[in-house]
């Protein structure tokens, strides 16, 4: 959780009660088991409202609570989350005045299972990906997350999941 973050009680019932818990029975139901602690952390703003993250941990996934996504990573659009590799870092960054659970099947699902599927599907491993890639991978999360909610997902989720499991522990720990 951000520590500067503004959330409210109520965004944070919501987060807690409702979207969490829906995206660890979507996950759950798919086969993939999510494995969590809980840390402090913090989200500060250079002058260039780069974020600087404290508190992230090297070889997971790391889920960063917060009231909204810097300027330098949303431009202005209001998203709800983000996936990256940051610094070396793994990253899902959630924004709780946004973000919500399942409300409509390929068009607008649960932030959290759509924000790490993006890291379980490896799509963080693209740098630079071309113009139409972006919209490609975005229907291509949502048909996953759509078939995680609605029929328990199936064994590409899975297969895709144990590779980034695989490149996490691989990769260096500096």
């Amino acid at each position: 959780m951000d520590g500067h973050a503004r959330c409210t009680p109520e965004q944070l019932r919501r987060f807690w009660w409702s979207t969490w818990p829906e995206a660890v029975r979507a996950f759950g139901r798919g086969g993939i088991e999510l494995q969590t602690s809980d840390g402090p952390g913090e989200v500060k703003r250079s002058a260039g409202d780069r974020p600087i993250f404290v508190g992230l941990r090297r070889g997971v996934l790391n889920l960063v609570l917060t009231d909204h996504i810097p300027m330098y990573w949303d431009r202005g659009r209001a998203l709800a989350g983000a996936t990256t590799i940051y610094d070396g870092y793994h990253l899902c960054m959630i924004a709780l005045e946004y973000a919500h659970g399942n409300q409509a099947p390929f068009f607008s699902l649960n932030t959290c299972v759509h924000e790490i599927l993006h890291a379980l599907l490896l799509d963080i491993f693209v740098t630079h990906p071309k113009w139409y890639e972006g919209g490609e991978r975005e229907f291509r999360t949502d048909w996953h997350a759509t078939a995680l909610w609605m029929f328990h997902g199936d064994g590409t989720v899975r297969e895709s999941a144990q590779v980034f499991v695989n490149r996490l522990r691989a990769a260096p720990r500096f």
